[in-house]
């Protein structure tokens, strides 16, 4: 990423942070998304596993995994922003006593850690802010560095391909793409799977928000008008709820690879 990027996009997350608070609103508005997100991390995480949150923004995904896995081992955040690191470590000194939960400033492209010191690690939305295929790869290849042999490095991200099948049911329906914002480089499903592959690593796919991804991204606007929801849709929570007992369709934008080093 260059510089002027790097920094413009620090920028950003620093005032998100000053802004927000220790809202899920410092790294997403979509509220379901990211409890989405949470859970379907939450299914890799054990009873005593030292965890790495990449990204980890204010906390708020590493405080509700700690609220779901009160016998883990610790969780470790890393975010480039200082104001969300800061955020993070007031929020813990309210609610946490001990070592079980700590936060550092630290860089996804080289993070501070040994070889193999996690027995988990996971990135939410924060490999596709890295602006070339490149450096992804690097941002891909620190966070299965710091796992130990056998564990387990999760990826939940956004991919083009569905992202390319929402716009096409939209553009039938006569409605506006869906945009890619300039700060995103989405994964391509079978470059990123070619990449794993040729290293040896094994990894399952996890399309966790498929069907809430159709709700939230096309169904409801053939129902409600945008117009009368400028922020928050109530008809999303609709979808929220179907998707925790269905999904597929391949309509997930946001899906979670699993690796196993």
């Amino acid at each position: 990423m260059e510089k002027i990027e790097k920094d413009v996009a620090k920028d950003y997350w620093e005032n998100q942070a000053k802004t927000h608070k220790g809202s899920h609103l410092a790294s997403w508005s979509d509220n379901f998304m990211i409890e989405l997100e949470i859970d379907a991390i939450g299914e890799h995480i054990s009873s005593g596993d030292h965890v790495l949150d990449v990204g980890c923004a204010n906390g708020y995904s590493a405080f509700q995994q700690l609220e779901r896995h009160k016998d883990v081992g610790s969780i470790t955040g890393v975010d480039f922003a200082e104001n969300m690191i800061k955020q993070a470590n007031s929020l813990k000194k309210a609610q946490w006593v001990g070592d079980i939960v700590k936060f550092e400033v630290g860089d996804i492209n080289s993070l501070q850690f040994s070889d193999d010191t996690f027995d988990v690690a996971y990135a939410t939305r924060v490999v596709t802010l890295m602006a070339t295929w490149e450096e992804q790869q690097i941002a891909i290849n620190e966070c299965i560095r710091v796992v130990k042999p056998g564990g387990k490095v999760i990826f939940s991200e956004p991919f083009l391909e569905p992202f390319t099948l929402l716009n096409a049911l939209r553009q039938l329906k006569d409605m506006p793409p869906l945009i890619e914002h300039d700060s995103n480089r989405f994964f391509k499903k079978a470059v990123l799977e070619e990449f794993l592959t040729q290293k040896g690593l094994t990894f399952e796919i996890n399309e966790f928000s498929s069907i809430y991804y159709l709700g939230s991204r096309f169904l409801r606007e053939l129902v409600t008008d945008p117009a009368a929801y400028p922020g928050f849709n109530p008809i999303n929570r609709i979808f929220y709820d179907i998707e925790k007992d269905f999904s597929g369709g391949g309509f997930g934008i946001q899906q979670a690879y699993i690796i196993t080093k």
